[in-house]
């Protein structure tokens, strides 16, 4: 089609790169929404050359889903954006179904034309009830309701940085064309730190890199990780609602720069038997009046007591948050020792087969690592369950609590069981949103095979119908 008579929004990555660690900044700075609401509808009705604004929110699952709204009728109607949550799995019934969508005008982000559309710029929403209260269902205005509370009350500054690993696998929607040959194709074999330039995994990397670091994401590394066709990009720390934003937006970037080399990201965790599966490494701190209150250079591995209290409690819900952090029944194959899992309650500063790890830090970048969470979790469930459980949950009386020889579910319907016994994850989620959110994980279960066999040869085409069945049914 011709283009000549079109002018849409086309920026440099530096332009972008520019525009983004601004609009960071000001999130960062929490600059009041009013002024920023003003000031994004003013650019938006003086850039002509937009057409769009596409609107992102998850569902409990933390299913990324976007609309494009026409950039005229948004700037009229933005305080009115209404939609059918009995559409959104795990929202709300047919009966009760009109949500609607508010802008937060802090997480706006500009993103290259060629991967997300020319004339178009992305913000995420709020899902509101019906009564103008954020909806009970909708995690990241749950999480962002903590945090906000937590910074008015005590002036704490809730921080994650999250290590997101992926395989890229040869062949578009390579997850839904499984079962026609019954296994995934890696598009390298080099292993950790091994690549080559011009390598089709080294170029993915790199493309991911450099969309990231135009959508401000403030790029600390990137590397092949430990099994064949793997990837692991980080990034820098963000608070915490923006650190979740970011899981969501690199997740997106990774799928979007597969498809356009004919590859698919795949952030199932553990597509493949008999190598490592996929993580979420998932690092916290809190800050408050900008001193990191975890770092203590005279503490146990150098963190506080108040982190190490911290700790504990996570190790004592540990049963009962998996669940939130597994929430597939892929998962519960990641978790296996033999390939570094996590499935072990309990903290270590090098043992990775650690629920928790205690990573090398100074006063800047002292932290608690939550190791066992699968990448196909949703994030802000993730980081408010991380959260709250670190700050309001119980300290278990038990002997030795951070060494004691405890472990994780190995199958997601002990997990399910764990969830739903707890008192602690009503507490968390409230008893309709956990009672939500259990069904339908026990939903995906039950339309998967039962057996989960790791090793056994002869089980590798059970496992193979497994993977498929769990992309169609629990996708995220």
């Amino acid at each position: 089609m011709a283009t000549e008579f079109r002018n849409f929004l086309q920026l440099s990555y530096e332009e972008l790169e520019d525009l983004n660690l601004h609009a960071k900044e000001q999130r960062k700075n929490r600059i009041d929404v009013g002024k920023l609401q003003e000031e994004r509808l003013k650019y938006l009705t003086d850039e002509k050359r937009i057409k769009a604004v596409t609107v992102l929110f998850s569902d409990l699952e933390g299913r990324l889903h976007m609309l494009d709204y026409d950039k005229k009728f948004l700037v009229k109607s933005w305080d009115n954006l209404t939609f059918d949550g009995s559409s959104i799995r795990g929202f709300t019934a047919q009966h009760e179904s009109d949500l609607r969508l508010g802008m937060d005008w802090s997480a706006f982000y500009w993103a290259p034309a060629e991967y997300f559309g020319a004339g178009k710029v992305l913000v995420f929403g709020e899902v509101i009830d019906k009564d103008g209260t954020p909806f009970s269902a909708d995690m990241r205005g749950m999480l962002k309701a903590y945090a906000k509370g937590l910074h008015a009350k005590h002036d704490y500054t809730l921080n994650a940085a999250n290590e997101i690993e992926g395989f890229l696998f040869k062949g578009i929607d390579a997850e839904r064309h499984y079962h026609e040959i019954g296994k995934f194709e890696y598009v390298n074999t080099g292993g950790y730190y091994h690549s080559l330039p011009g390598d089709p995994l080294r170029s993915f990397i790199d493309t991911v890199a450099e969309v990231q670091r135009a959508m401000g994401f403030e790029n600390e590394k990137d590397h092949p990780e430990v099994a064949p066709s793997q990837f692991e990009i980080n990034y820098g720390y963000g608070e915490v609602v923006a650190a979740a934003d970011q899981i969501q937006l690199y997740k997106l970037i990774c799928r979007e720069v597969a498809t356009s080399m004919g590859f698919s990201a795949s952030f199932l965790p553990k597509p493949v038997v008999g190598v490592n599966g996929s993580g979420m490494h998932t690092n916290v701190s809190i800050t408050k009046g900008g001193k990191n209150i975890f770092w203590d250079p005279k503490g146990l591995e150098k963190i506080s007591t108040f982190a190490w209290k911290f700790v504990d409690r996570i190790l004592t819900h540990g049963n009962d948050i998996c669940l939130a952090l597994n929430p597939s029944v892929n998962a519960y194959r990641r978790l296996d020792p033999h390939f570094e899992a996590p499935n072990q309650i309990k903290a270590s500063a090098v043992d990775r087969g650690s629920m928790v790890r205690i990573p090398i830090g100074n006063e800047r970048s002292a932290r608690v690592e939550v190791r066992s969470v699968a990448p196909d979790a949703n994030p802000y469930m993730v980081l408010l369950s991380v959260f709250k459980t670190g700050l309001d949950g119980e300290t278990s009386k038990i002997k030795n609590l951070r060494q004691a020889a405890r472990y994780l579910p190995d199958n997601i319907y002990d997990a399910i069981k764990n969830f739903e016994t707890a008192e602690w994850t009503t507490t968390l989620f409230s008893k309709d949103v956990k009672g939500r959110f259990a069904d339908l994980k026990r939903g995906s279960a039950d339309r998967c095979p039962r057996l989960l066999g790791t090793f056994v040869k002869s089980q590798e085409v059970q496992y193979h119908h497994e993977v498929y069945n769990q992309f169609l049914w629990n996708m995220f």
